[in-house]
This record gives C-alpha cells, sequence and structure tokens, in this order.
C-alpha cells in the first residue's frame, strides 16, 4: 500500500455533473488538499436506476464527458469509471475494506445524502460514515443541495434539456450542456448547396437528444473554441432526409475539414424549434439569421 497514491474519492454517478455534484468535488479537494492526498471521482459505466428498474433513462452525458466535466470545472485529477454489474454485487462492506481502502488507498470518502451501494443497495450513508470510522478514514456526507427551492438532480435538469430550455438548464449544472463526438460524414449539404459548412455529431447512444431546434452553442476542436449555430433534429427541408437525428454545428468564421477530429458542443441558447422551410435558399437566409443571432448573443455575455 505504501507505494500506492493517497486518494479522497467522491463516490456517485454524476450524470452531468451538476452544482449539487459540484459540492461534494469541492470537497474532495478541499480534503485532498489538506491530507496531500490526489482528488479522485469514483463512477459507474453504467446508470444504477436503469439496471435496478428495467427503464430507460436517457442520460446527460456520457462517461466521456462526465470525466472531462470533473476534470474542468472542478480539478479532479482520477475519474474510476467502475462496472456496475460488479459492484452490484459485492457486499457493502467489501466494498469499502477491499474496494476503496485495500485497492485504491482512499483515505477520506465523500458522498451525497442518498448514495446507497453494495448488494442490494446495502450500503447507505449512515453505514458509510460509521465504517469509515471504525478504519480511521475521513467521511463527509453531503446533503441536498437547492436552488430557487427546487433541488438540484440530474432528473430534473433532464426534463429542462429535452425541452430545449438550455440556459436554465445550465444554471442548474453550472456550465453549458455538452456533447462530445468524434466529426462523421454527414450529407455534405451544408456547404455545397447551402453554403454553411458544417461538422456532424451522433448522440452517443443512451444520452439523451435535446429538443429539436437550433441552438446558439461554442464548438471546442484543436484546442480552439468558436462560436457556433447548431441544428438538433431530422432536417425536414432536406429532400434526402432518412429520418435520423443529427446535430450538425455551422462553426462561424471557419473553414476547414474536421472530419475524424473530437469536437465538443456547449449548448447555451435555443434560437428557434425545428421547422421545414420552402427551399434550401429560404434554410440558408434563416440560418445566416440564426448566425447573426449568435454573434449578437455572445457579445451580451461579455
Amino acid at each position: 500500500m505504501a507505494d500506492k497514491p493517497k486518494r479522497v474519492i467522491a463516490l456517485g454517478f454524476f450524470d452531468g455533473v451538476h452544482l449539487g455534484h459540484g459540492e461534494l468535488l469541492r470537497a474532495v479537494r478541499t480534503a485532498a488538499d489538506k491530507l496531500e492526498a490526489a482528488p479522485c471521482a469514483f463512477t459507474f459505466d453504467r446508470s444504477p436506476t436503469a439496471v435496478i428498474t428495467g427503464q430507460m433513462v436517457p442520460l446527460l452525458s456520457s462517461v466521456e464527458d462526465r470525466i472531462w466535466l470533473m476534470r474542468r470545472y472542478y480539478g479532479i485529477q482520477e475519474v474510476i469509471v467502475a462496472s456496475f454489474d460488479a459492484m452490484q454485487r459485492m457486499d457493502w462492506q467489501d466494498f469499502i475494506t477491499d474496494y476503496l481502502v485495500r485497492e485504491l488507498n482512499v483515505v477520506h470518502v465523500v458522498a451525497g445524502h442518498d448514495f446507497h451501494f453494495g448488494y442490494m443497495g446495502k450500503g447507505n450513508p449512515q453505514r458509510l460514515r460509521e465504517k469509515c470510522a471504525q478504519l480511521g478514514l475521513g467521511c463527509d456526507i453531503i446533503g441536498r443541495v437547492e436552488q430557487d427551492g427546487i433541488t438540484i438532480s440530474s432528473t430534473y435538469i433532464r426534463t429542462l434539456v429535452a425541452q430545449g430550455e438550455m440556459e436554465r438548464a445550465g444554471e442548474f449544472l453550472g456550465h453549458p450542456h455538452t456533447l462530445t463526438d468524434r466529426v462523421a460524414h454527414g450529407k455534405k449539404i451544408g456547404g455545397s448547396a447551402l453554403g454553411f459548412p458544417t461538422v456532424n455529431l451522433r448522440v452517443p447512444a443512451g444520452v439523451i437528444v435535446p429538443a429539436f431546434g437550433v441552438y446558439a452553442t461554442r464548438v471546442w476542436f484543436d484546442g480552439q473554441c468558436r462560436n457556433g449555430v447548431t441544428n438538433v433534429g431530422v432536417r425536414p427541408t432536406v429532400e434526402d432526409n432518412d429520418g435520423r437525428v443529427t446535430v450538425e454545428s455551422y462553426i462561424l468564421d471557419f473553414d476547414g475539414d474536421l472530419y475524424g477530429h473530437e469536437i465538443r458542443v456547449e449548448f447555451f441558447k435555443r434560437l428557434r424549434g425545428e421547422r421545414r422551410f420552402p427551399s434550401l435558399e429560404a434554410l440558408a437566409d434563416e440560418i445566416g439569421r440564426n448566425a447573426d443571432q449568435t454573434r449578437a448573443y455572445f457579445r451580451s455575455l461579455n
């Protein structure tokens, strides 16, 4: 154990990495600084709620986005992604003594007030606190976090994203709703027919699709950040549309080939719903107007 780094760890699923999660992650950083340990987080590969209930629960963020958000906004050095199936079968005491202490060399644990773990979910905050005390580990249990009289939760934020209320979602997330993927080939209609070259992303399997429409976004790629106009939907104006949902971003003031590059899109504001236009020319005019709206929106934030 002496050659293993000391870890302070936050326990949870952290879907969306919202402000409630932020309370746990800030507590981790505080304890890690005091103990000269690495600030870490523990998450699952799959939604515990979906596995336990058998219901499809769309996620706010992929595993990759969760990791990126925790590192960017909260300075978490290491995110450990565990198999929920394996952890679900583990006795709750073994999870603490064998996994956290012996395998990970955890010296301080942070969890939420509603965190359950281990076989049949028998591990709970009270048992976690008592077991940590027995083992000489530090333990913080973070209570419910509210804003505007509403409990901050991934469930509530999913509703906002599904309705396209990105500004409101951002208030509860503490950052813009984020989607990351590698650029795929599209129909090449944006550049050839409309005069607005676009990058096409896919929504990762199991991740929520925002309300169809056009959004003012920021697009990150190759260390750059540019403003963008992003359409989410099925592109009803395009004749050869096959009904697949696409996330298509026109990056303002940029001309280049980004096929195969990793792109991160941050959603700030929904400009309008998706609709069918009488012609591609009319659609091109509208995209130009949306670009002007996007420029004005981001100027207003400065």
